[in-house]
């Protein structure tokens, strides 16, 4: 099948193109940009005047709630949910019931996904068995089985001998290790520790509950030459750290979730549970630093860490809520925020949402490039649309933007060349 996408601007950072022009697939592949190649025929034709086409985005932190709760949200919910967004490849955690540690649970996953057929959904393996710290997993036949990287998520691994065998195993075979650095003994609050925490009387999770994990993950990566990366830092001293050992030459890496770049703990103010995030959000001196190192290439993409969850999950005392933003059809819409605000150009922002964290992985997404499959996220930047809950397509209305109005909305997403959202 022939599709053209007509008079779109067309951003793909990935070879650093900017135009006006017309974008041509064929058989779910991209073909061609400008002019038509020799022959073609579109079978249907997309308008996209006054709009966006880019590279389909890469959200490098989804947790999928399925198997195991799927009342919170299905694979098949998230996936729309997803779609809607512009997300064309998501990867999924694997602090699903039961743990991705076994490569049938990583098959099911993928099947469900293909099934759906609204996004790649690329799982992530327990480093450990059971996310137990203990024991290393199957990480070679969780590969095999399709898993892009390896995490022990916000679970803890006590002995740093056993994390480093963990890396010394992922660096023989090459694969991606995956932080989500908290201290365990340092993370028994539920929002940051500072003036705000006192003032409400919530306990408080301090600075040093992630940089401290940081510091020894960098020291056993630097120990054993894994390939690691660094998923939702919230602190401005994490980004530092990671940004100087990637210039001793560390093959190191970070992301941040959106709401890190736009809320701080002021928000908490009013005990709104949609605001009871892991990692807290932070100061506001910690945000201006994490909106600092986006510029300074401390961090290289940014991620919706969704995180989906029925009502009763956020009907409690703030402090007892399951912590948590469902974010993947917002991701667009609030980063466009950081264009408005002036803190990226949109094509750098765009890079940050589809290449970049394409390269992180390893795959060949989040490009434009002639021969790449098309997975295309289109928006119409002026539009101005409002989140509702009686509307999401995830499992989870659970967002602090929900009756917010956002800037920019997705109209189309195409997988490989299947629209599979239109607005």
């Amino acid at each position: 099948m022939n599709i053209k996408i007509a008079g779109g601007r067309v951003i793909d950072p990935s070879q650093s193109l900017d135009q006006v022009c017309d974008l041509y697939i064929s058989n779910g592949l991209i073909i061609a940009h400008g002019d038509a190649p020799e022959g073609f025929v579109p079978d249907s034709t997309l308008d996209a005047s006054g709009q966006v086409v880019c590279p389909g985005l890469v959200d490098l932190c989804a947790h999928l709630r399925e198997p195991g709760a799927t009342h919170k949200g299905s694979i098949a919910q998230e996936s729309h949910a997803a779609a809607a967004g512009g997300i064309t490849t998501l990867v999924a955690m694997p602090t699903t019931s039961p743990i991705v540690d076994t490569p049938a649970v990583a098959q099911l996953i993928q099947d469900k996904a293909r099934a759906t057929g609204k996004a790649r959904v690329l799982p992530m393996g327990a480093l450990t068995q059971g996310l137990a710290g203990e024991q290393l997993s199957p990480m070679h036949a969780l590969a095999s089985s399709g898993c892009i990287a390896f995490t022990n998520s916000r679970r803890p691994i006590r002995s740093s001998l056993v994390l480093m065998r963990c890396l010394e195993y992922a660096a023989t075979h090459d694969l991606l290790v995956l932080f989500q650095a908290q201290d365990a003994e340092l993370s028994g609050g539920c929002m940051h520790d500072d003036t705000t925490s006192t003032r409400l009387g919530l306990a408080g999770i301090p600075e040093a509950a992630e940089t401290v994990e940081v510091a020894r993950c960098l020291m056993l990566v630097e120990q054993t030459g894994a390939r690691a990366h660094f998923g939702q830092i919230s602190c401005e001293r994490s980004a530092r750290m990671i940004m100087e050992a990637r210039e001793r030459g560390l093959n190191v890496s970070a992301d941040i979730a959106i709401h890190h770049l736009l809320l701080s703990d002021s928000n908490v103010n009013g005990f709104d549970s949609n605001f009871h995030v892991i990692p807290p959000l932070r100061s506001q001196l910690d945000r201006a630093g994490l909106r600092q190192a986006l510029l300074a290439g401390g961090i290289q993409a940014i991620c919706s860490d969704h995180q989906p969850h029925d009502p009763i999950a956020k009907q409690a005392p703030f402090a007892a809520t399951e912590p948590g933003i469902a974010g993947l059809e917002t991701l667009l819409s609030l980063s466009l925020m950081l264009v408005e605000q002036d803190v990226l150009d949109l094509p750098r922002l765009i890079a940050m949402l589809s290449c970049e964290p394409a390269r992180i992985l390893g795959i060949q997404a989040g490009t434009l490039n002639n021969g790449a499959a098309a997975d295309i996220c289109i928006f119409n930047p002026a539009a101005r649309w409002t989140p509702s809950a009686d509307k999401t397509r995830s499992g989870g209305a659970n967002s602090p933007f929900i009756g917010t109005e956002l800037g920019g909305r997705v109209t189309h997403t195409l997988l490989g060349g299947k629209v599979v959202f239109q607005l």
